[in-house]
């Protein structure tokens, strides 16, 4: 198994796995409404981070099995762009953002998503950020209390088909 930076070819292979997890692991937490409406608006790859060099995969012989990184731009999650824009975060002040989590459901309490979650934290720290912060969809809260990240609010997120959707916005201390 390796960790490595996603590359543009791996895109195929990261959005299949996207889907796949949560249409695997949100129906424990999300009603089918819910889980089919975050197939399309959670999952939905941004390649902004694989071109930032801030996505991570890990692979298991040339099998995309786990995916995440971190971002230096002002955009929290995928489902929604409101507020949201390409502007670079000032690390001194703004925490970096934790994005696009997901890990395929046979590969699931493995320690892939604690590993990523390390390599976010490294990269953002040797970037000058204090801070972590992300929004958490319900399955992955266990995961990120786990490592070290707080809840600062429950919310509910109206993705753009309407839909509304349970989410927890959380942040973590990069400072020691």
């Amino acid at each position: 198994m390796t960790l490595r930076l996603a590359r543009p070819d791996d895109t195929a292979a990261i959005t299949e796995l996207c889907r796949a997890s949560v249409l695997e692991l949100f129906p424990a937490y999300y009603d089918q409404r819910q889980t089919a409406s975050a197939a399309v608006h959670i999952a939905a790859l941004d390649r902004t981070l694989i071109d930032d060099g801030t996505y991570y995969v890990h692979d298991v012989d040339g099998d995309v099995v786990a995916c995440g990184g971190w971002s230096r731009r002002n955009k929290l999650f995928n489902a929604t762009t409101a507020g949201a824009d390409d502007r670079l975060l000032d690390p001194q002040t703004e925490p970096a953002r934790v994005r696009a989590m997901f890990v395929r459901a046979d590969w699931t309490r493995r320690g892939l998503g604690r590993a990523i979650l390390d390599a976010c934290a490294a990269a953002a720290t040797n970037e000058g950020f204090r801070e972590l912060a992300l929004m958490a969809t319900l399955p992955g809260v266990p995961l990120y209390e786990a490592c070290g990240f707080e809840a600062i609010e429950s919310t509910t997120l109206t993705l753009p088909d309407g839909v509304p959707v349970r989410a927890v916005a959380m942040q973590r201390s990069l400072v020691r």
